[in-house]
């Protein structure tokens, strides 16, 4: 045997090692300067050096935005990046307008169907109706794209004054009708649904706190006021904030001069304020009962937190979300923008009800609603968490709780009276909606000529022959076999959502809460909740 082979069969896989080691070794000298670096010059120098010699051409500038918002994951979960394609579409759902053609429509059968036209606004003018198929939009077919709800949303919306046509086919009519619809200002609505719950008290249903929230929210106060309302139910139910702005000038239409309404504190200036009611509020004497959920954050939090703290009204529902935290929206230079917190609010009190979260933990975040669920807290108020090492005070001198999320007055445990797996499957099959819809588009011209939810809800079949239609429909179309043991549990349940899906589609959305308000315990406690709960008394 060849002992130079041998010799050089031993000592190759060091020379290799070595060799690995060398350029490894040869490699960290591109990173000794002799001084320290800061985070940002070192995330610089290894971009360039991937860039220039990294084995495949990669594009740094996108492995960069990919990471911006895992960056800000370590701040807090509420500091977040915003992409410059979906700059637009996050301001408009707050800004209070957005150029259009004025229709809210859904996807049924994979077509877009017209749900309600706004009124005054472009497809009102053109003379486009609820119930109608949008075919095609600018003479490319939609109809049986299974195109997204953002991607029709894109080609609805465009700059003021520019023209989308549309192909549309209306029930009776054989051919395709043709508009020529030119896009306007169309505005976001933030409230609901307001109207009388009986002679005196009048109901407002807020879903977001945008820019427009203030002025429409006084106007629905003052038309309630008109119809005789001298107490008011504000339900902030599924709101999850906006601008504390709208938050401060509708709790102080409820206080009295100098009454605290919330407080910020940060590192920078502008972060910290003071904030007084100045006195001018319209609504000072009127009864206020708030309505909150696990949901409510943010600006609803700011708003319920200051009546309660001032013993100004009377929280009603279940814990609300706790986002105590205050953002600045900053523009960048490519037109994206980061939501930055800035500093934390606090009620009257002094509560920051800022629930606990872990940095980069956002998924655990998240998941809270959740974990509140499975250990019973919607169910039972005893089940509620509360951090008794952060005990704060009423004007009153009753006791609330800092920590996480505003505790109501009034414990309300969310029903769950009659959802059965029947009625679960026909939901998770969206057979209500389905039914409501095509029942509506049968009856459309009999129904719209209804002028109000009670004369509608008199034209309907009785409960009995409704019952008995949706179950015949959720057999035939969702392949639901009837099971009338769960149906007749569950049976006030599915006829209230029928009825006030079938008022949605026919009235539009206000309608819808008029009807389901009828049947929520919620509001049956509401209206009983007008006094404000004595302070506790020690035993």
């Amino acid at each position: 045997m060849n002992n130079s082979w041998k010799r050089t069969s031993v000592w190759a896989p060091l020379l290799v090692a070595l060799s690995f080691a060398a350029g490894l070794w040869i490699g960290s000298r591109f990173f000794v300067t002799g001084r320290q670096w800061g985070a940002t010059e070192k995330i610089s120098n290894i971009m360039s050096l991937i860039e220039n010699q990294y084995v495949d051409e990669v594009n740094t500038d996108s492995i960069l935005e990919k990471s911006i918002p895992d960056i800000l994951a370590k701040l807090d979960p509420h500091t977040v990046y915003i992409p410059a394609d979906d700059v637009q579409g996050v301001n408009e759902d707050l800004d209070g307008s957005f150029s259009g053609i004025g229709i809210t429509f859904n996807m049924q059968t994979d077509t877009i169907t017209v749900l309600e036209v706004i009124s005054g606004g472009p497809s009102e003018k053109v003379g486009l109706l609820a119930g109608d198929r949008i075919v095609t939009i600018n003479d490319s077919i939609v109809a049986g794209r299974n195109i997204s709800d953002k991607d029709i949303i894109k080609q609805l919306r465009g700059h003021e004054g520019t023209e989308v046509k549309l192909g549309v086919k209306r029930g009776g009519n054989p051919s395709l009708l043709s508009f020529s619809v030119v896009r306007g200002e169309i505005p976001v609505t933030t409230i609901d649904s307001r109207y009388m719950l009986d002679d005196t008290t009048g109901y407002v249903k807020v879903n977001k706190f945008g820019r427009n929230t203030y002025s429409e929210f006084i106007t629905s106060l003052k038309e309630l006021a008109d119809e005789g309302a001298s107490r008011y139910v504000v339900d902030l139910r599924g709101n999850g904030g906006g601008f504390m702005e709208m938050a401060v000038l509708m709790a102080n239409e409820f206080l009295q001069r100098g009454r605290p309404i919330v407080s910020t504190r940060g590192r920078i200036s502008s972060a910290k304020d003071e904030i007084v009611a100045d006195g001018t509020g319209s609504y000072i004497d009127a009864g206020l009962v708030v309505l909150m959920d696990e949901i409510s954050a943010s600006a609803s939090e700011i708003f319920a937190g200051a009546m309660q703290d001032n013993d100004r009204a009377s929280i009603v529902g279940r814990r609300s979300f706790g986002k105590g935290l205050v953002q600045n929206q900053l523009s960048l230079p490519d037109n994206s923008a980061i939501r930055l917190t800035i500093g934390r609010y606090y009620t009257p009190s002094g509560r920051c009800i800022q629930k606990p979260f872990a940095p980069g933990q956002i998924h655990d975040y998240e998941m809270e609603i959740i974990d509140r669920y499975t250990r019973g807290e919607s169910f039972n108020v005893d089940s509620v968490k509360l951090d008794k090492s952060e005990t704060f005070y009423t004007i009153g001198g009753r006791e609330v709780y800092g920590g996480g999320g505003i505790m109501p007055d009034v414990f309300v445990p969310n029903d769950t009276t009659g959802a059965t797996s029947y009625y679960i499957n026909a939901l998770n099959k969206g057979l209500f909606h389905k039914y409501a819809f095509r029942y509506v588009d049968d009856n459309r011209e009999q129904l719209s000529a209804s002028g109000s939810v009670g004369e509608l809800l008199e034209m309907l079949p009785s409960d009995d022959q409704l019952l008995s239609q949706f179950v015949s429909f959720a057999q035939s179309q969702g392949g639901l076999a009837p099971r009338w043991y769960y149906i007749n549990i569950s049976r006030d349940l599915i006829l209230s959502v029928v009825k006030a899906l079938i008022a949605r589609d026919a009235l539009g959305t206000s309608a819808y809460y008029e009807v389901m308000n009828d049947y929520d315990p919620v509001i049956s406690r509401a209206l009983d909740s007008f006094e404000i709960p004595e302070p506790a008394v020690a035993e």
